[in-house]
């Protein structure tokens, strides 16, 4: 038997993706934002999409930059990630909160990648679509990295990197190993 699902949760029953600590800078401001949502939409060129509140502070930022860092965070990760998910840029430093080490990224200039985190992806925001109480950017990937004893043959090796996944609400889970076919 299958039971309906309010439709404000609807998205839970195929949004059970790796979270992702998302950097940004403009002007002399640096924030990270805990986000589930995101997606890769091209091949040629590579890029992916995020999803950012309109009011987040990290909206603002990206919006003025131009440009944000995908930092994938492993299960060791998951305190820094609620509190990046459970407080503001704008009231504190979430760097220094954290005790996450901001480093300088390979092609963008200003926006720092996250040193802790087991990969990133350097993106330039190509558009920007407001959609209800979000903005998707899509952003053309300029640069990507991985540590590479858990990034092997183009896959994550799930069991060693330990991804986080979102499931809804508070409920998080951490990756297993995967099955090739």
């Amino acid at each position: 038997m299958k039971i309906e699902i309010p439709i404000s949760k609807a998205n839970r029953l195929i949004n059970s993706g790796n979270v992702i600590l998302v950097t940004s800078h403009y002007k002399d401001k640096s924030s990270i934002i805990t986000i589930a949502w995101h997606t890769p939409v091209s091949i040629k060129p590579p890029a992916l999409t995020i999803a950012v509140g309109k009011e987040r502070f990290s909206a603002e930022l990206i919006k003025g930059s131009g440009e944000f860092i995908v930092n994938i965070p492993n299960w060791d990760l998951l305190e820094q990630m609620l509190y990046c998910g459970t407080h503001s840029g704008r009231d504190v430093d979430k760097f220094k909160e954290t005790r996450l080490t901001p480093e300088k990224a390979k092609k963008l200039l200003k926006t720092p990648k996250i040193k802790e985190c087991i990969g990133s992806i350097e993106c330039s925001v190509i558009n920007a679509t407001e959609i209800g109480d979000h903005i998707l950017f899509s952003g053309e990937v300029l640069y990507a990295e991985a540590e590479e004893d858990l990034f092997k043959e183009g896959v994550w090796d799930t069991e060693k990197a330990g991804l986080i996944y979102h499931l809804g609400g508070n409920c998080f889970m951490k990756s297993t190993p995967f099955t090739k076919v």
